[in-house]
């Protein structure tokens, strides 16, 4: 049964429900990201374990040069290792009809007379090659859609040399390529690179690898440590040409499905935090308007018996609604915005199904939250209802003290309106309000900021990476590295105006008790085709002695500039090498260490040895060069700069231009109800002044300039102190996001900051509008009559 004190409650909700309703959005704002956030993680989480567990997704990989199947029984010996999976796994060149740049088909083999152990496919349409079906695969199901592939369907291939069909009998997926790129790619390629699967003897025939293997992965028993396992697998197929064994944690596809997860969960803490102090403050400015509104109600309660236990209990009931509401709209809308956000990662990884699960652990969390930050923000006011004596409650509140503001002494307003000078005056006698006001007006600019860096930070990227590094127009890598013969012919090729070789060698880089497994690229020491630069813009020539890596590489080994790091080349002679650190540079996708290539050849007790080329072609013969590198056996990959630059608009900018918009409409919401409930907290403290006004002869706009005056001052405050909030709102946000395989430069253009202070005096126009109006509809008579 309702008590006289839920019936107030209701009939005072009824009065302030504009207010109510802002506040509560703009909690539901930040509750819905948390939710959406933690519910997205649970939904890759949930699926990706799910996927690992039931196709078997191997916990250790390692790839060498040839090895006898005999080698695959020893290494199943090793103790801890539960099954083993040898498999022949190459790269073969595509010539894809409508398609001017050749593709790449990653082939790897399927067991004879078995099915899978490790790594198994799900069939999404078709079925397994049969086993006399030689030139018979089944597609990853990324590059079937992109190329609009279906069963039956043949594609040209240069398999070793020799040109070939490969006939489509099936599409489908693996746990080792959620996220399907090519080997040291950031970004999928979905058109230009894909997975097939072939019969064993269809591949290790052309290649030479009949009853012998290239490629192995293994399952660990359970509780096994992987360290041993690792030393044991490298010391047996050391001579075998083997590249290192490396656990799961370590591979590519899982790696970066684990560093967008760390990215969103990162998401998921910080945003909703400024939204919820937001929230707090403005529940804050809500009740002690109330309380002070309702001295006299206060004190007539107290009088007729209630304790002040109860009274507080009924100002936290304020909260607690606004609580409820904001919960249930804010899970509402992080389950819808949550639906739709998580098909971005369809752009990304590929699962046999991903569908949004709802955290509703999340809700209850949230809701916990919220009233802590709720609470938090009423107590000062509570404790202000609780410890007013009755007496003191039926008094009405002293008169303000409206003495010239300190602008007025100093002479800085002479030739001002009263109004503006009545608007100086009201604020300096309620300066904590005030500083409160500016305070959320600062939380909702700086909201603004957020969305507007993102896009500013991939315009950079763009023009940084596509025009002042990367120079080129097409890299290819060689099968297997080659003499100073091999960049000739390719300088050879039609169009080809100028080429720079590289040499890449896998290897292990140690610093302390930290390393890392990467290919170390040596490059001409003044390369101007693939240019390294530092975090301020300036080129990096190469020493001649030592080497340069990304800034994120030595964050992530904690080395510095002088500290000499150990360098474990995994192929050739596999010598250990000492090599100090000589600069960082600036890079923002993946780790990367480079060295002069002389330096390098020296290091490897080589000649001059190149593994690919960056190369200019002259745009007229275009198709004439890339018709030729389709039909060049050597050429194993062929990477066009400007189908990387769409593949990165296609997948990263659209999901960043995705995001940006949900922080956009979010930060709306958060200007609007930050100005509108400042705006009809003045309006229902001053409504006695205001209406003073108009009686003694001030016209409606008048008065309408004595309340938006003030406003405008604080909004006008609040501008570039949230501006500021935004700036480290984004570097916090920005440097949360940062991870070894992806990162953002923090960049804010004047347009942002421009942009930011539009909308919010955009929002602020309309709060005024929707203020201006109840101002009009003013019942003077009312507000005049002498409260005691």
């Amino acid at each position: 049964m309702l008590t006289p004190l839920d019936l107030k409650l209701f009939r005072d909700l009824g009065r302030m429900k504009g207010q109510i309703v802002a506040v509560s959005l703009v909690m539901a704002c930040g509750l819905a990201m948390m939710i959406m956030t933690r519910s997205i993680v649970m939904t890759l989480e949930s699926t990706r374990d799910a996927y690992y567990q039931r196709y078997r997704l191997a916990d250790v990989f390692a790839s060498l040069k040839r090895a006898p199947l005999s080698l695959a029984d020893r290494v199943a010996e090793i103790p801890g290792v539960a099954a083993v999976e040898a498999r022949v796994v190459v790269d073969a060149t595509l010539d894809i009809v409508g398609m001017t740049e050749p593709a790449s088909g990653h082939l790897v083999s399927l067991p004879e007379g078995r099915s899978q152990t490790l790594n198994k496919i799900f069939i999404r349409q078709g079925r397994l090659p049969l086993p006399d079906e030689r030139r018979h695969a089944v597609v990853s199901e990324s590059f079937a859609l992109a190329n609009k592939l279906q069963i039956g369907d043949s594609l040209a291939a240069i398999i070793n040399g020799h040109r070939d069909a490969i006939i489509i009998c099936g599409i489908g997926l693996s746990p080792e390529f959620v996220f399907e790129a090519r080997p040291g790619q950031t970004l999928p390629d979905n058109k230009r690179y894909g997975v097939f699967w072939m019969n064993y003897q269809a591949i290790a025939v052309p290649y030479n690898l009949d009853g012998a293997f290239n490629d192995i992965c293994v399952d660990l028993s359970p509780g096994a440590k992987p360290g041993p396992v690792l030393a044991e697998m490298d010391r047996l197929m050391k001579d075998y040409g083997a590249q290192g064994a490396y656990t799961r944690q370590d591979h590519n596809s899982a790696k970066r499905l684990d560093d967008e997860l760390s990215v969103v969960r990162a998401l998921s803490v910080a945003y909703p935090v400024v939204f919820l102090s937001v929230a707090a403050f403005m529940v804050n400015a809500v009740l002690a308007r109330l309380v002070r509104l309702q001295r006299e109600q206060i004190a007539q309660l107290k009088a007729l018996g209630y304790s002040s236990w109860q009274v507080g209990w009924h100002y936290l009931n304020y909260a607690l609604v606004i609580v409820v509401l904001g919960t249930l709209a804010g899970g509402l809308i992080g389950r819808w915005a949550g639906g739709g956000l998580v098909r971005i990662y369809d752009l990304f990884f590929r699962f046999p199904a991903l569908n949004f699960r709802m955290d509703y652990g999340a809700l209850g969390i949230a809701l916990v939250i919220s009233a802590a930050a709720s609470f938090l923000g009423v107590v000062s006011v509570v404790w202000m209802a609780v410890k007013l004596p009755p007496a003191e409650a039926m008094r009405p509140e002293p008169p303000a003290d409206f003495k010239p503001s300190m602008l007025e002494r100093i002479g800085l307003t002479r030739g001002s309106g009263p109004a503006f000078r009545m608007a100086l005056r009201n604020i300096e006698r309620r300066p904590v309000q005030a500083l409160f006001t500016v305070f959320g007006l600062s939380l909702a600019t700086g909201l603004m900021v957020l969305p507007g860096s993102m896009a500013d930070s991939i315009d950079y990227l763009l023009t940084y990476q596509w025009n002042d590094v990367q120079r080129q127009d097409v890299v290819v890598f060689f099968a297997e590295p080659g003499s100073g013969d091999a960049l000739h012919n390719v300088e050879q090729l039609p169009g080809v105006q100028r080429a720079e070789p590289v040499r890449a060698v896998q290897a292990r880089i140690r610093f302390g008790h930290h390393y890392r497994k990467l290919a170390v690229t040596g490059l001409p020491r003044n390369a101007d085709l693939n240019r390294l630069m530092d975090a301020e813009r300036r080129r990096i020539v190469l020493p001649e002695e030592g080497i340069v890596m990304s800034a994120q590489l030595g964050r992530s080994l904690g080395a510095h500039i002088g500290d000499v790091v150990q360098v474990e080349a995994l192929e050739g002679r596999r010598d250990t090498m000492q090599v100090p650190v000589r600069g960082f540079l600036e890079d923002f996708a993946g780790v990367s260490a480079f060295m002069d290539i002389e330096a390098l050849h020296r290091l490897m007790h080589e000649g001059e040895t190149v593994s690919g080329a960056y190369l200019t072609v002259d745009q007229s013969r275009w198709e004439e060069f890339m018709r030729e590198v389709k039909d060049t056996p050597r050429v194993a990959t062929t990477l066009v700069k400007q189908d990387q630059l769409e593949s990165f608009r296609s997948t990263t900018g659209q999901s960043i231009g995705i995001l940006r918009k949900l922080y956009l409409v979010l930060a709306i919401i958060v200007a609007f109800g930050v100005v509108y409930n400042s705006a009809r907290i003045a309006l229902s403290e001053r409504s006695r002044d205001l209406a003073t006004l108009r009686v003694i002869g001030f016209t409606q706009r008048e008065v309408a300039g004595v309340l938006l005056g003030e406003l405008m001052l604080l909004i006008a405050s609040a501008l570039p102190l949230g501006l500021l909030f935004g700036r480290g709102l984004a570097t916090l946000i920005i440097e949360k996001v940062r991870t070894e395989t992806v990162r953002l430069p923090l960049v804010i253009s004047l347009h942002t900051y421009t942009l930011a202070v539009i909308v919010v005096l955009a929002a602020s126009c309309a709060s005024f509008l929707v203020v201006g109006r109840m101002l009009r509809q003013l019942d003077m008579v009312g507000v005049l009559k002498a409260r005691d």
